[in-house]
């Protein structure tokens, strides 16, 4: 018998059930494609069927081209929540339970785990990034997924809080907040955040939480500029930012944020620190030629720190906000389209005529 919601493969091909899933197919190439229904494979796994995923900054990685390893064929996608439609014996979920999952994914027995390293995990991968990190996994923008480990991977999501809300807490709200640790805000301090992407933003609204006074965003792009300054925020150009953290005799950002991951973004955010500020790193590094200022991070005695997020240990926290009502992520989305529509959610949001983009993967025709 198929599954609700999965298909019959097609004769010859072993009668196997299928679904609809987002596949990589090279630079600039994503399809919506009917492949092979995830199973059971350890007595710790779930499968998901999911009613929300999302496209994120990083999924634009292979679609641009720059990961040229990146598999074809990958199912992309780790940025989703749904509801459990069959658990293995030691997955403590009952059928039908609402989940969403880290991006993340670590055994959580292991010595890194025992310390809240779950990315420093012998066994961690990501759902739909090949085998850049881990073992290959498929992700998440498809109507089931599994997911090993879900004992640690998986959360309940709570009756007062949305699937589209959840989704943000296994991935881009946990960096943002993770961030804003690392950074080391506190009540009253001046914050700088290079970037106004997603994560820049939802950085930006989880500092105002830990009691920053000013929150000062610079992106070169006019179209975020005004998005963040609509979220209360100083929006200034990269150019600008030293100045503005400077104005009125000001001695620079107490705490900066720097969410876009190149060589010029650190650096802006390495001049916009004060003296012993800290500086966390959540963009995604490649590099291994930044030319380091290495005598103003001393003469400023700064700390500079990288932080991949960490959903697992963060997530608590972050859906503790969620349900207070003090921050809520899906605001920032500005695009909700069919899973169906993937392809050109990617265009979308790949010449940022889109924001963030949330894919209703349930059939359910989604709100605007």
């Amino acid at each position: 018998m198929t599954m609700p919601g999965t298909r019959a493969t097609e004769p010859g091909r072993g009668g196997s059930p299928t679904m609809r899933a987002v596949v990589y197919h090279g630079p600039g190439s994503v399809r919506v494609d009917e492949v092979e229904l995830p199973r059971i494979q350890h007595p710790r796994d779930v499968i998901v069927r999911v009613t929300r995923t999302a496209v994120c900054g990083t999924d634009l990685h292979p679609y641009r081209g720059e990961l040229p390893g990146f598999a074809p064929g990958t199912v992309l996608g780790h940025e989703f929540a749904g509801t459990v439609h069959e658990a293995g014996s030691q997955a403590p979920f009952a059928v039908g339970t609402r989940v969403f999952a880290s991006d993340v994914v670590a055994c959580g027995r292991c010595a890194a785990c025992a310390r809240g390293w779950h990315y420093q995990c012998p066994s961690v991968t990501l759902f739909g990034y090949a085998d850049v990190v881990g073992a290959p996994l498929p992700g998440g923008q498809a109507e089931f997924v599994r997911v090993p480990f879900a004992d640690v991977v998986l959360a309940a999501t709570p009756d007062d809080v949305t699937d589209e809300q959840a989704l943000f807490a296994g991935d881009v709200l946990t960096t943002g907040l993770a961030a804003v640790h690392g950074a080391r805000v506190t009540p009253g301090a001046l914050v700088a955040v290079v970037g106004a992407g997603p994560l820049g933003l939802l950085a930006g609204l989880c500092a105002v939480t830990a009691g920053a006074a000013r929150v000062v965003i610079a992106d070169p792009t006019p179209a975020r500029r005004e998005r963040a300054a609509g979220f209360g925020f100083t929006a200034v150009t990269p150019e600008q930012l030293d100045e503005a953290v400077r104005d009125d005799g000001g001695r620079g950002a107490d705490a900066v944020v720097e969410a876009v991951g190149s060589d010029a973004a650190l650096a802006c955010a390495l001049r916009a620190a004060a003296a012993h500020a800290t500086v966390c790193a959540v963009g995604a590094h490649h590099s291994t030629a930044m030319p380091f200022p290495t005598g103003l991070a001393f003469a400023r005695e700064l700390t500079v720190r990288f932080a991949v997020g960490d959903p697992i240990r963060m997530r608590e926290p972050v859906l503790a906000l969620i349900r207070s009502g003090r921050l809520d992520p899906s605001r920032i989305v500005t695009h909700r389209l069919p899973l169906g529509e993937a392809g050109a959610a990617y265009r979308l949001f790949d010449r940022q005529d889109a924001f963030k983009v949330v894919l209703s993967a349930d059939g359910a025709t989604p709100a605007f």
